[in-house]
């Protein structure tokens, strides 16, 4: 994934200089041309990126980019709900899929003031049971990836949906990331019960992809002392999923300062040429944006700040 968002940002800057050297030419030509090629290039300029989660083999939710070429918040919605449908003839790995039935239609998306419903064809109820989860989880994730979006309420022909098709689960409106993605249980009692995510890395088409999986377990350690745990241990209990981090990583200190979140770690962050891996990066800065209300994770070494990543800038 990060060599394909190098290359859309290739091609991107490469279509930004081709429309300036074109502005150039038409204005020794032609002025009055102008105006038109000014509006192409801020709106190329303009193109933005978000994040869509997807079906892989292992019935797992993919984080996958895509190109946001939309600006009005309504067809931002429905252009990333379009997506998530199978076989809709967008373009990404044929490993991966939507996971809404084919043949369904968005018959509208209403936005007000953070809240989203979405009106969805009488298909969506052909759901697989196994996947009815993943289909809502999908949905929220996808749609929440967008800016100033709080709760999601999903109706079907009009008529809002109150329980999943098969097994009958309540739905509790409003729906956020609260509800979790790709759950898994490991638990002995109701007491202490952590609920954290953790962005694990899988390989499709030699691509490497996010995965979140939201653990519940019985412990009473902070979240990021899970997350780091759950990346270092050798044993990765997820099919398919794996991890970059060093088993002999150590965290060795961690703070939280207006809106700051500050990691301090042992040399096994760095691999054996001295440099830390982007999928290192990634899959701490991730997991730690997903469960802190922070803007920025500043890294260091021993004492040593290394690298700072905004939570605005990571895709």
């Amino acid at each position: 994934m990060l060599r394909t968002k190098a290359l859309r940002k290739i091609l991107i800057t490469s279509i930004t200089l081709f429309i300036f050297l074109t502005i150039y030419v038409i204005k020794s030509v032609q002025n009055e041309n102008v105006l038109d090629v000014n509006l192409e290039v801020e709106y190329v300029s303009n193109m933005g990126t978000t994040n869509i989660y997807l079906l892989n083999e292992d019935n797992y939710l993919v984080k996958n980019e895509i190109l946001l070429t939309k600006k009005d918040k309504k067809e931002q919605i429905m252009y990333v709900l379009e997506y998530l449908i199978e076989n809709n003839k967008k373009t990404y790995s044929s490993k991966l899929k939507g996971p809404l039935p084919k043949s369904t239609k968005i018959i509208d998306v209403d936005y007000n003031d953070g809240s989203v419903t979405i009106n969805f064809s009488k298909e969506f109820l052909n759901l697989k049971k196994e996947q009815e989860e993943k289909a809502i989880e999908s949905i929220v994730y996808s749609i929440m990836e967008l800016k100033e979006i709080n709760g999601i309420y999903i109706k079907v022909e009009g008529k809002l949906l109150e329980e999943l098709p098969n097994s009958k689960n309540k739905i509790t409106y409003p729906l956020n990331k609260d509800i979790g993605i790709n759950k898994e249980y490991n638990l002995n009692s109701r007491n202490d019960i952590n609920k954290t995510v953790v962005y694990y890395l899988e390989d499709i088409d030699n691509t490497n992809y996010y995965v979140p999986v939201t653990k519940y377990l019985n412990t009473t350690d902070d979240k990021i002392k899970v997350i780091i745990d759950s990346l270092t241990t050798s044993y990765i209990y997820e099919k398919n999923l794996m991890s970059f981090l060093n088993t002999n990583l150590k965290l060795n200190n961690y703070n939280e300062e207006e809106k700051v979140f500050f990691l301090d770690f042992n040399s096994n962050l760095y691999d054996k040429n001295n440099k830390v891996l982007e999928e290192v990066i990634y899959s701490i800065s991730y997991s730690v944006f997903d469960n802190y209300d922070v803007n920025s994770i500043v890294f260091s070494v021993d004492g040593k700040d290394i690298r700072t990543v905004f939570q605005d800038e990571l895709k």
